[in-house]
């Protein structure tokens, strides 16, 4: 154990880094949620220090755990983890301009704004599905390069928000089935809604619930900084997906606040923020940090160092390979435009006669062909979306090998997860499930417009002549609906 980690008072005093620059923040901009980022900065302070695999000099490095904040809406959190870590893209300034017009700090992370924010979050439990979307693209990579090249995790941060939303139980439904061992979801067990305390609204036992998905699930004090480490170390060793349920405080310091729904999306106000400075022995001046607390911080990444190079020397050839750039370049392969004319020339002089979705069949065999990293899937409609082509192989638990994935019917989970998939690099995901059930996985497919990520979805059965099945199938409004997302 570090002497840093033997002095608590040291490490109180590092969690108290993120705690004030959110705390003044949100007070300069008069909004914001300072609650979440008091509550959960024992938690980010630990995993940053001691576990969470990252380089700020090399943000992209494709084997850098991934760390998803799915209760967006502290961000603060993020932002003031990744301003002490050193990442370059933030500064002091975007800190004291939070959510003002022109700088990078959004009210939520923005994907592409900031290196470290691996995904745009906000809606809540979007983040939570886009781990497990994450967490599979590591398998599935890993199964095609070995873990000399992938090998990493992904971390999500989850609040009851995220958890009481029906998309937290399709997304973790699905990753239990897989068994995607290599996610971690710290739980931010507060026990405070907007509304007040969550025993208004739910009397879940939330530990059971994930037991019952597959997955491993911890208690520990979410602000026993010990207990917290040890709990990551023994989340790593497990062959499930882990829930670290942690019982934290949110607004933790403030002495009129703490564990009140009031912390949660207000100011502190200056008098409290006093107050709160005074408890917590915080003895500077707002968005002051002792060179001595920043230099630790800055100093948390260099762990990893030897990781890094030795990551980088053993994988040299691969990521020179040609299989490699296939999977990661954006460029499309050599004369597909050209074999995509003769494609549709055969077909338009064998006067080819099909269903439309027959032809959507034909079309994916084409470009699964042309790339090995198509992913494809269906929520439990693949015979009628015909999304598998006759050579694609099914990803199962313990093998991760194949290219189709059976979402069953979780299509908001599907929309989701893909966007995880996108968002980790090196996969092209498709989904298929009827066009009326876009109603399902709306908020996915905003997001992953708003990050201009290329998410494709085949939706089939897309007539007002469907007939048989009735009005509730029959997608009269649903084109116009996605024009305008």
């Amino acid at each position: 154990m570090s002497n840093i980690h033997k002095n608590s008072n040291i490490l109180d005093q590092l969690a108290n880094c993120i705690r004030f620059l959110s705390i003044d923040a949100v007070q300069n901009a008069k909004s914001g949620h300072p609650g979440m980022p008091m509550g959960m900065a024992d938690i980010a302070t630990v995993l940053f220090k001691d576990h969470l695999k990252f380089n700020p000099q090399e943000p992209n490095w494709i084997d850098r755990d991934r760390l998803i904040i799915s209760n967006g809406h502290g961000s603060m959190l993020l932002y003031a983890s990744l301003f002490l870590s050193g990442y370059k893209d933030l500064n002091i300034e975007d800190l004291k301009n939070f959510r003002q017009l022109g700088y990078l700090t959004a009210g939520h992370p923005e994907y592409g704004e900031i290196a470290g924010i691996e995904t745009t979050t906000g809606p809540l439990s979007q983040g939570l599905a886009n781990g497990v979307g994450f967490a599979l693209a590591e398998k599935i990579l890993q199964s095609k390069f070995g873990k000399k090249i992938i090998d990493h995790y992904t971390f999500v941060f989850a609040g009851d928000g995220c958890l009481m939303e029906g998309l937290s139980h399709e997304a973790c439904s699905f990753a239990g089935h897989l068994g995607l061992s290599k996610l971690i979801v710290f739980f931010d067990d507060n026990s405070i809604s907007i509304d007040g305390s969550t025993n208004l609204s739910v009397s879940d036992d939330t530990l059971k619930r994930f037991d019952s998905y597959g997955w491993t699930t911890i208690s520990v004090d979410g602000h026993d900084h010990k207990k917290i480490s040890e709990a990551i170390v023994n989340a790593k060793k497990n062959n499930s997906p882990t829930l670290i349920s942690c019982k934290t405080k949110i607004g933790f310091g403030s002495p009129n606040k703490e564990s009140t729904a009031s912390s949660h999306g207000s100011p502190l106000g200056e008098d409290e923020i006093l107050l709160t400075r005074e408890k917590l022995k915080w003895n500077y001046k707002p968005f002051e940090i002792p060179e001595e607390y920043l230099t630790l911080w800055r100093n948390f990444y260099k762990r990893n160092t030897d990781t890094y190079i030795k990551w980088e020397s053993t994988s040299k050839e691969i990521l020179n390979s040609n299989k490699y750039k296939n999977f990661f370049s954006k460029d499309s392969p050599i004369n597909l435009n050209q074999e995509i004319k003769e494609f549709k020339l055969s077909h338009i002089n064998k006067l080819t006669s099909c269903a439309t979705r027959k032809a959507s069949e034909m079309t994916l065999e084409f470009f699964t062909s042309h790339y090995e990293n198509m992913i494809g899937g269906s929520a439990d409609l693949t015979g009628s979306n015909n999304t598998k082509t006759k050579n694609m192989k099914v990803i199962k638990k313990n093998d991760f090998s194949g290219n189709y994935i059976h979402y069953g019917v979780r299509e908001h989970a599907m929309a989701a997860v893909m966007n995880g998939l996108s968002l980790h690099g090196g996969i092209k995901p498709y989904g298929g499930t009827f066009l009326v059930f876009t109603d399902y996985c709306r908020p996915a497919i905003r997001l992953a417009a708003l990050m201009k990520i290329p998410v494709i979805y085949v939706m089939t059965h897309d007539s007002i002549g469907l007939g048989e099945d009735g009005p509730t199938h029959q997608p009269v409004e649903h084109l116009a609906s996605l024009r305008s997302i």
